[in-house]
């Protein structure tokens, strides 16, 4: 009971201070807005292949080029401009010097394409929709040769532009900006939660409460428990109402399994608390908390990717990024939500716990061996 009335004016004391805590919603909510629309073409994985520039000559049949020309003009309609070569016009030193895309030269033996690597996906797409054209003559002289009346159904048959078919043995389904931003924000912010567990003990001293509290009737116990799991409270209160803002306002996706995103961050604001209480004691004052504590904070957001995304990372910078843990909360979260992964919440709980379980067995010995709190 002692416990529960400690943990109750912790949630009242802390939501007193209404300036702090609007603030630590205000924050990720705003940097979720100015980050995810800044650098949401970074997020883009669509390639847009258009205007694409084809030199093409032809010695070939009068019957061969006029189906060409009927290609031709279809290819318009899809971004692929065909340009007849000049007289005497070198096509492939076209292609190596890069005026062109492609240079396909036409005659009664088929079609040659020059490419260049330069442009291999628009060369990749050309050759496809040549292999296709030439497919097609060939079907429609065979059929020509066999049953003449049935050459216009064949030629009436419908084309597709979808030239490049696409599978995946991953979810294709990939977070937007705006996706990327709310997941690392909203950890970045769980971080945040060791500034409340700097303060915890050391509050009750500068308002001369601690006193009263070790003369009630309440063992030591009581109190660091209350008031941890108070912290903890208040913080994934916060933690929630940005989840739930950013999902209604700015459309983020948190997938489906919610309840194991807030067991990671929950998990992630254990640490954070214990990491900042752990501090408190350890440094001398309470000036030089707070500086070690905000340094950490800002140097684990920076290589876990909060102001930017991180990818292929190496040597150094991945053994840096690997040590934040919003590398592996983010991780986590991202792997529940796009690939349905339950089990990935599994290492970040686990290290999470596991790193809070030291700053907390440290807080726990100075706050049995301290007089008063």
């Amino acid at each position: 009971m002692n416990v529960l009335n400690i943990i109750w004016n912790q949630l009242k004391v802390s939501f007193r201070d209404y300036h702090t805590f609007i603030l630590m919603m205000a924050f990720p909510i705003v940097l979720m807005l100015i980050l995810g629309s800044a650098l949401s073409k970074d997020f883009d994985q669509k390639i847009k292949v258009d205007n694409v520039h084809v030199l093409y000559k032809t010695t070939a049949s009068s019957e061969i080029s006029s189906y060409f020309q009927a290609f031709i003009k279809e290819a318009k309609n899809t971004g692929i401009d065909f340009k007849k070569a000049a007289d005497g016009m070198n096509g492939q030193k076209q292609v190596v010097e890069n005026h062109y895309t492609a240079f396909v030269e036409v005659n009664n033996k088929g079609l040659k394409l020059y490419g260049s690597s330069q442009n291999s996906i628009e060369e990749s797409i050309l050759q496809g929709m040549l292999t296709t054209f030439a497919d097609k003559y060939n079907l429609t002289a065979a059929v020509a040769s066999i049953d003449p009346a049935k050459v216009s159904t064949v030629l009436a048959s419908p084309s597709k532009h979808d030239f490049i078919a696409e599978k995946s043995l991953q979810s294709t389904k990939e977070p937007s900006s705006m996706d990327y931003f709310a997941i690392v924000m909203t950890t970045m912010i769980a971080l945040y939660s060791a500034m409340y567990g700097m303060g915890l003990f050391r509050d009750e001293r500068v308002n001369h409460t601690s006193i009263r509290l070790l003369a009630a009737p309440i063992r030591k116990g009581e109190i660091f428990l209350g008031k941890i799991i108070g912290c903890v409270l208040v913080n994934m209160i916060c933690i929630v109402v940005i989840i739930i803002f950013s999902h209604y306002v700015y459309k983020a996706d948190w997938g489906s399994h919610i309840g194991w995103i807030l067991l990671i961050l929950i998990s992630e604001v254990f640490l954070a608390v214990s990491f900042g209480l752990g501090v408190s004691y350890m440094a001398k004052t309470h000036e030089a908390s707070r500086t070690i504590i905000s340094l950490v904070i800002q140097l684990v957001s920076f290589f876990g990717g909060a102001y930017f995304k991180i990818e292929g990372a190496t040597g150094a910078l991945k053994f840096l990024t690997d040590l934040s843990p919003l590398t592996w909360s983010n991780q986590g979260i991202t792997k529940i939500i796009y690939a349905n992964d339950l089990s990935a919440a599994t290492l970040p709980i686990t290290l999470n716990l596991g790193i809070a379980l030291l700053f907390l067995t440290i807080a726990i010995i100075s706050f049995q061996r301290r007089e008063g709190l």
